[in-house]
């Protein structure tokens, strides 16, 4: 049975939120401030967490950082009435999975829950090669002549996504239904950002190219 860590303030909804959850099949741990459910999760490790942004003693933001401090792993969804695009890409930023903004059915929340727990099902071979790069997906580091870069999770994702497609073309429309599918807000300009970064992060060995195919997507190739 998958256990979820809920953290959400909104009384009324975390019960409406949990009996739904725990009707589907799911176990349910709420909690209604940050610093509780740090304590949770340190004491019993769930598999996934659905965590609001505006909780008090120690907000969502704040504790998904104290999570990400020692599991990299676990899925983390922020459900949150923070809308603003810099809200978002903070939550992306710090680690979170995905980001759902209130209201929100809970048919959705399901299925990115379980998008969230099948990935990391597939990711058992975690460890690539590139070039002189080596390229741990799970815990989203590169690391070149031994010293180690940190990247974000949907930085790791989209790269994981070239390394298994390596001198194939990924379509960009792929790309984005497959990391963004949700996220309207993220568009092909926001792509190019992301890909700007993989290219930063990478170009201590200059064998490294991923190439834009204008109006197509990238492809990864090791010269």
């Amino acid at each position: 049975m998958t256990d979820i860590l809920f953290v959400e303030d909104e009384i009324d909804l975390a019960q409406i939120v949990s009996d739904c959850l725990i009707f589907k099949g799911y176990a349910v741990s709420h909690y209604t401030n940050g610093t509780d459910a740090y304590q949770h999760f340190i004491n019993s490790r769930p598999d996934i967490i659905i965590l609001d942004v505006m909780v008090p003693e120690l907000d969502g933001f704040d504790l998904a950082r104290k999570i990400r401090e020692i599991d990299e792993q676990i899925p983390i969804i922020f459900v949150t009435a923070r809308v603003q695009t810099a809200d978002v890409l903070k939550g992306f930023g710090i680690g979170g999975s995905d980001y759902m903004k209130k209201p929100y059915s809970i048919e959705e929340l399901i299925v990115r829950m379980e998008v969230q727990l099948k990935r990391l099902e597939k990711s058992s071979s975690t460890i690539y090669t590139i070039g002189a790069y080596q390229f741990d997906a799970i815990y989203s580091k590169l690391t070149f002549n031994g010293k180690e870069q940190k990247i974000s999770y949907r930085e790791s994702e989209l790269l994981r996504m070239l390394v298994e497609h390596q001198t194939q073309i990924v379509k960009r429309a792929d790309i984005l239904s497959e990391l963004w599918e949700y996220e309207s807000f993220f568009t092909g300009r926001s792509l190019d950002v992301f890909i700007s970064r993989l290219r930063s992060y990478l170009k201590s060995d200059p064998n490294i190219e991923i190439v834009n195919i204008r109006g197509v997507g990238y492809m990864l190739v090791i010269h």
